[in-house]
This record gives C-alpha cells, structure tokens and sequence, in this order.
C-alpha cells in the first residue's frame, strides 16, 4: 500500500499560517499581560516594604519622647514631685485630667491641632530634619478632675494592682510593716511623623507614687 502525497494549495499554506500567527499574537499579549502583572506585584511589594521599613523605624524614634518624659517625672523634673501632677501644666504637655480619645483610644489632641492648643505647646515636639521625623506627646493622667487622687478615690483614678511592681516594695518599721505610696496611672500618647508623611501613634503607661 503506497501513500501518496499532494502538494498544498498556496491558498491552504497562506490559511495554516494565518492560524499560526493568530495564535502566536494571542501567546504573545498572555505573557505581556502576565510581565505587567509581575512588575506591579513587585512594585507594590516594595512599596509595602518600604512602609514596613518606615513604620518600623518610627517606633524606634518614639523612644526619644519616652526618655524626656521620664526625665520631666525624675530627680529635679517639672512633674518629679507628686503635688505639681495634681493640676495641668500645659508647659510641659500635660494633663491632670484623662484626655478624650476616639474610638482607637489615641487623644483628640494628636489628632487635632486646636485641642492639642489647649493641652500643650508645639516647641516640646522633637524635630529631626535630617531625619524628617516629628514627634508629638501629650501626657495625661487617668482621673476624672484635678486635685490629690487621695481625695478622688478609686472612683475617680486608675489605680494600679495593688501587687504591682510599680508600687514598688514595702518596709518595715519596729516590726510593722509599712505599705508602700498608692501609685497613679499616667498615660504617654506620642503621635510620630516620618518621610513620606508616614505616621505611627504609640502609647505607653507607668504609675509614679502619688506622695
């Protein structure tokens, strides 16, 4: 049995390579398609990294706030000693009273310009131009109104546990033991704005003795 073979036609080789150009066109737009896909996966996996990156080191540098107001709460600070935190001092970006919040519990008065006018001054924020980042605190303490948090009571203070480290350690006297100061809750709240007007708000507690 003997096959035999016909040259095709020219208008059946110009059809075949019509199919074939077709299909190489539509090859050809999936993988650029899939190209720009790929390139702007990437570029916004940078970009998110690039954020990560910026964030990350925004908390760092909120550190720097945490270390001045300590330093206002000890030795010969504005806020060392107990009676000066009974009122506001608004010199040093603090309040007697619990500031309001919204609903992510950060104080209007980083949020708002005109509220932190009535909590603080602007010359405490920390300013880095080289590394173009700017911090801004408000300090406020968890009560209810100003004066001796003896007198406003657990009704009208956040108190810590009375098995805190932050009461610090009972002594004793002739036998007697001596409780230590009641200590009262202080909230930092720092608002941190970096390159690319990232921001990052952070919040931090301790308790000082209230004597």
């Amino acid at each position: 049995m003997s096959l035999s073979r016909r040259p095709l036609s020219r208008s059946a080789r110009r059809q075949q390579r019509g199919v074939v150009l077709l299909f190489a066109l539509v090859v050809l737009v999936i993988l650029l398609a899939g190209g720009v896909a790929v390139v702007r996966s990437m570029n916004a996996s940078l970009s998110s990294a690039g954020n990560l990156a910026f964030k990350r080191d925004l908390v760092n540098q909120g550190e720097r706030a945490v270390a001045r107001v300590m330093s206002t709460f000890d030795g010969n600070g504005v806020l060392a000693q107990a009676n000066a935190r009974q009122d506001s001092n608004k010199a040093a970006n603090y309040s007697a009273v619990a500031l309001e919040t919204n609903g992510q519990g950060v104080p209007m008065a980083l949020l708002n310009n005109a509220a932190f006018g009535a909590v603080g001054v602007d010359t405490n924020d920390i300013n880095d131009t080289a590394a173009q980042v700017n911090i801004r605190y408000v300090i406020d303490r968890l009560c209810n109104d100003t004066g001796p948090s003896g007198v406003l009571g657990a009704a009208g203070c956040v108190f810590p546990p009375s098995n805190s480290d932050v009461r610090g350690g009972s002594s004793q006297e002739g036998g007697t033991r001596i409780p230590p100061p009641p200590s009262i809750t202080y909230r930092l709240s720092m608002r941190v704005t970096g390159p690319r007007d990232t921001q990052v708000f952070l919040q931090a507690s301790f308790a000082r003795p209230d004597q």
